[in-house]
């Protein structure tokens, strides 16, 4: 089963490229290290307080890569510096 999300932030505290992917590149990494998923930014990549961030895990059960999914998300959106936009899942 393959779990796909897509989820958008506002990063409140940049205010220039360099602090924006900062911040991307160590939530990023971090979330990787973490859980069973892979994570690109794959929009707004020139926008200093915007992104969004598509995730993908694989498992053999639905549930399994629902639920690596949903830890990363919860971990992505525990961070302070930024606020959720919006977000979906699809399942594949």
């Amino acid at each position: 089963m393959i779990v796909y999300a897509e989820v958008e932030f506002m990063i409140h505290t940049a205010h220039s490229l360099k602090e924006k992917r900062a911040v991307l590149q160590r939530m990023v990494t971090r979330t990787k290290q973490k859980f069973n998923v892979s994570v690109a930014e794959i929009d707004h990549q020139n926008v200093w307080q915007r992104t969004r961030l598509a995730l993908v895990a694989v498992a053999s059960s639905k549930e399994a890569a629902e639920r690596e999914i949903t830890h990363a998300l919860h971990y992505l959106e525990s961070n302070p510096e930024w606020e959720r936009l919006e977000m979906f899942r699809e399942y594949l």
